[in-house]
């Protein structure tokens, strides 16, 4: 049974990903539509049913991406394989890149609204001056910041082949920031750690979804996502005519990723090539 596959999978492989939780949410998904069914049962059909009652291309596509991360994982294993029967997997295309990233005026709307979550204004800054992923963000502590070299160490283990994590300079505004923060925190802990009345002590902020949409209702933002933080660092970075191959170093990926993904320019930022 497929729920058998999905279970194990989440049991031997999903804990030692970055990304478990978000792996765990998508095995949810799955063993709705595919609990009952038998790997035979895996066709173009059947995928194409699954994107149409998961009502989403973008996450059905992912959730078969994992579906088919822990078929391959059962067939390859000596305790659990081979399979018999190798099933035709189908994914609907990936959806265009985003394009929405922030103007420097709604960056400013964002933060001024995030104002009352220390932890999430802290995490908005971070993600405009490092363009860092949000779980890198979320992930960094005060021990990863060497405040003296003026670098910040966005990986603590090992990386993900195509999630890149580098060490990045730290830019003269940030630091500002950093040093005020590094006071006030002892330069220990988490650097975007949550407290409140009903939470003593800072602790790690496992995921910001509820208070995000909050502050960006507040500051009468739409279609603003936390990846929009990085979209907004590589666009920034593009309109100011940083040089493809700076930027995608400092971003922690391809140039041909960057070029394709991310250098969406604003029409105001192309007068010098208009002109020429």
């Amino acid at each position: 049974m497929i729920a058998d596959i999905l279970t194990v999978y989440g049991d031997e492989v999903a804990p030692y990903k970055r990304t478990a939780r978000n792996i765990g949410y998508k095995i949810g998904k799955l063993l709705e539509f595919w609990g009952a069914k038998r790997v035979s049962e895996i066709n173009v059909t059947t995928c194409r049913e699954y994107v149409t009652e998961r009502g989403s291309a973008s996450g059905a596509g992912a959730d078969l991406k994992t579906l088919r991360s822990a078929v391959t994982h059962w067939h390859e294993s000596e305790k659990y394989g081979p399979l018999t029967f190798i099933p035709k997997f189908w994914r609907p295309d990936e959806p265009p890149p985003r394009e929405r990233w922030l103007t420097r005026d709604e960056a400013a709307r964002l933060l001024k609204a995030a104002k009352p979550y220390r932890h999430l204004r802290r995490f908005i800054i971070l993600g405009l001056y490092t363009g860092s992923r949000p779980g890198v963000i979320l992930d960094l502590e005060w021990s990863q910041i060497d405040m003296r070299a003026g670098v910040l160490v966005r990986s603590k283990g090992p990386q993900a082949r195509n999630k890149k994590a580098p060490k990045v300079k730290i830019g003269r505004r940030l630091f500002g920031h950093l040093k005020r923060w590094h006071k006030i925190d002892g330069g220990a802990g988490y650097v975007c750690a949550f407290e409140g009345p009903n939470h003593p002590g800072a602790r790690r902020v496992e995921d910001p979804h509820w208070t995000w949409r909050k502050v960006v209702e507040a500051a009468g933002l739409k279609d603003v996502k936390r990846h929009t933080l990085r979209h907004t660092r590589a666009t920034w970075m593009a309109q100011a005519g940083v040089p493809l191959f700076e930027a995608a170093g400092f971003l922690g990926m391809s140039t041909k990723t960057l070029e394709r993904t991310y250098a969406h320019h604003d029409p105001a930022h192309q007068e010098r090539a208009a002109n020429i």
